[in-house]
């Protein structure tokens, strides 16, 4: 073995790959579309920018989600990055077993998606790749359209809470 060679030996277990990214904040979001004529959506804290050139970004959900078939069907579909005061929308988007849309706080873009009223900002994108990796799914999205809001700061999630960047938080 050359010094600084690395020797795999195992993986690290569930419970401490879960640990290691409680502790790395992310950003907040809403993925909605349009599935069988009726909106469908779920909190997402993996949403990434992937390119600028071309405009790519992706995210990830568990293969078994209630969403993942309306994902697996959608051509397009909409990202809501949430604003710091929208904590309620975050806890609903990622409640199983209710009707997420119910309770108002969005509207259709006249393409048809679903986006959050006040958000931080939204994107629309056109579906490119599906990709099993592991128990999840990888969605790669090309951006088509986008909305900022450049007062609303942002909604963040780190360590099983949601919390606000505020005035001190820039170094």
């Amino acid at each position: 073995m050359t010094p600084g060679e690395r020797v795999e030996t195992g993986h690290l277990t569930g419970a401490e790959y879960k640990s290691v990214f409680r502790r790395h904040p992310a950003g907040v979001a809403v993925v909605a579309m349009t599935h069988d004529g009726r909106p469908a959506g779920f909190t997402a804290t993996s949403v990434i920018s992937v390119s600028a050139e071309p405009p790519l970004l992706a995210f990830s959900l568990a293969a078994t989600s209630s969403c993942a078939p309306a994902v697996a069907a959608v051509d397009t579909l909409a990202v809501s990055l949430l604003a710091d005061h929208q904590r309620d929308l975050a806890v609903r988007f990622a409640t199983s077993g209710l009707d997420r849309f119910a309770a108002g706080g969005w509207h259709r873009l006249p393409t048809g998606e679903p986006v959050i009223d006040g958000a931080h900002a939204w994107i629309r994108a056109r579906v490119l790749e599906r990709t099993p990796v592991g128990g999840s799914l990888l969605i790669s999205l090309l951006a088509l359209g986008a909305e900022v809001r450049p007062e609303a700061g942002p909604l963040v999630f780190l360590d099983r809470a949601y919390h606000r960047l505020g005035p001190d938080s820039a170094l």
